[in-house]
């Protein structure tokens, strides 16, 4: 999904765990984590033996504006020497090949990375070659095992899928966009005055047409009709255009309504 507002710039309150990758098959699929990282504020990628020349265009080009992060790419020739700088080490794998390690979900790894960061520790994200996944002696270096659950039947992700999952995860355990909210389009909502003001007209012109029938019905339904529009939380121009639609029915109706016929006396030609 397009959305990038390049005038907002959102720094992380941490650098953010390395994300790893151990003897990558395509540029493409290096290009697409880099752009996963960056939409999540990560930028440290490191690469154990890519199996394609570095630097690649075809990652570059994957990337889509990426950059940032395809330019800082350290490339290394063995996974220990990609952590050796780091104090804890999150693995991916479905298997924990006999070894005896804890087993988290993305949400729970991204909350103890969080901690592990404010307490000043360096974390990373291990991830294994796209068809084969980590080695045994890979997996010995991790300290905790990250296992996504999905479906049993299908739980196949492709590299970036994988280094998405986390890295949102990741940033999730530390954002507050609100879980809801209601974009006015410039406007602002409307005050209860202005709400009460519609509310009455609205009713006057209702009672009128004798809409509130039978009469001991009206209070429930007046309360209806408010609680409906209040729901709707309408903004000060939309209760101005509710205003203007009754006015526009109210003239409609007047224009329609029979005129009186002449009378005898009434000013007309007199009686012969």
């Amino acid at each position: 999904m397009a959305g990038t507002n390049r005038t907002v710039v959102r720094p992380a309150a941490t650098p953010g765990p390395a994300v790893i990758l151990v003897a990558p098959q395509l540029g493409e699929n290096i290009g697409m984590v880099a752009r996963a990282m960056l939409n999540c504020g990560l930028s440290d990628l490191r690469l154990v033996r890519p199996r394609d020349d570095w630097p690649n265009q075809s990652a570059e080009r994957a990337a889509a504006g990426a950059l940032s992060v395809i330019e800082g790419v350290r490339v290394y020739e063995t996974t220990q020497a990609a952590v050796a700088d780091l104090h804890r080490l999150y693995i991916t794998t479905a298997r924990n090949r006999e070894q005896v390690k804890a087993i988290v979900t993305p949400r729970q790894a991204a909350r103890e990375i969080r901690a592990l960061e404010t307490a000043g520790e360096r974390v990373g994200l291990l991830f294994g070659p796209e068809r084969t996944g980590l080695s045994n002696d890979d997996v010995a270096l991790g300290d905790v095992i990250v296992n996504v659950p999905l479906n049993p039947g299908f739980s196949s992700l492709n590299l970036a899928q994988a280094v998405l999952l986390l890295a949102y995860e990741w940033y999730q355990a530390e954002d507050e966009t609100p879980a809801r909210s209601l974009h006015l389009g410039g406007g602002r909502p409307a005050e209860k005055q202005e709400l009460i003001g519609f509310f009455e007209r609205l009713e006057a012109t209702l009672e009128q047409v004798g809409f509130f029938h039978p009469p001991e019905k009206a209070p429930g339904m007046r309360r209806n009709l408010r609680t409906l529009i209040d729901r709707a939380t309408p903004t000060e121009q939309e209760v101005r255009t509710l205003h203007g639609v009754l006015s526009a029915l109210l003239g409609a109706k007047l224009k329609r309504a029979p005129r009186p016929e002449a009378s005898e006396g009434d000013g007309s030609q007199p009686p012969t």
